[in-house]
């Protein structure tokens, strides 16, 4: 039998068809709850993500980090998993210490991208973590995608996560090459908030990094979108009766100790 010259191959369609008649039940997708997002400007790299952490359809962490550090001029948003996202990028930017230590010399993202996509792809997808990597080197400001299998993508713009379709139609409306560093925040801003109001997965609040040739900016909370109309600086504050009791027992409770117990009573 020979092998196909190129085109679709629909053998593994075919497949899943018949194991689902034999009464398999195929595994579900996986879903991220997040809007990570990023855009190469005129000087470097802006990175911004949400902060809201889901479990189920909990939120678990409203305020927490996404955008997580490898290097003094490289960042990494990460959606996934957020164990594996933390202790991915944790793990990589440990190894690229160890490596300027004993180089004498600044971390190029191309390092960065080889050892994050062959960690991912040797665990094969179980290590859920979508990456989008920046950073400035040497030869200039760069920006990739990974994804948990290891395949990876070099863009001008990059979304990923559950909001990434509202995030990226914002940026396909509006990116242009050469952004300056004000433009370029303000467009990322909008394209977090494209995904904090259009996708229940994400939510919370806007950070931001801008990364140049002289270091990392990190805005953090650059903007909160979502604050809580009811509360006060003093606390929450209800008037008595803004709950109606349906029912009330009021059992007497015996407070008198007799000498002889009194005496039992360890107290050591």
């Amino acid at each position: 039998m020979e092998a196909p010259q190129g085109g679709f191959t629909f053998d593994l369609c075919k497949r899943n068809e018949f194991l689902q008649q034999t009464g398999l039940k195929m595994p579900l997708t996986k879903k991220t709850g997040t809007t990570i997002v990023g855009i190469v400007y005129e000087d470097g790299i802006v990175l911004g993500a949400d902060t809201r952490a889901t479990e189920g359809p909990i939120v678990a962490d409203k305020n927490c980090e996404k955008i997580h550090y490898i290097a003094p001029n490289i960042y990494c948003c990460g959606a996934g998993t957020s164990a594996d996202t933390e202790n991915t990028t944790a793990l990589i930017s440990s190894q690229l210490e160890l490596h300027r230590l004993n180089t004498g010399r600044k971390s190029r993202v191309i390092t960065a991208l080889t050892m994050l996509k062959q960690m991912l792809f040797r665990y094969q997808g179980n290590v859920s973590a979508a990456l989008v990597l920046g950073g400035v080197d040497i030869t200039g400001p760069s920006l990739y995608t990974i994804y948990p299998h290891g395949s990876t993508d070099k863009l001008p713009y990059v979304t990923m996560g559950s909001g990434s379709l509202a995030a990226m139609s914002v940026f396909e409306s509006e990116f242009k090459p050469n952004m300056k560093k004000e433009a370029a925040i303000k467009l990322v801003h909008k394209a977090i908030l494209a995904g904090i109001f259009n996708d229940l997965g994400s939510g919370g609040n806007v950070d931001i990094t801008v990364i140049t040739k002289a270091g990392a900016e990190v805005l953090r909370n650059f903007d909160k979108p979502n604050p809580r109309k009811f509360r006060k600086p003093s606390g929450f504050d209800f008037p008595r009766g803004t709950t109606v009791v349906l029912s009330e027992v009021v059992t007497a409770l015996d407070t008198k100790i007799s000498v002889t117990d009194s005496e039992s009573m360890d107290y050591s």
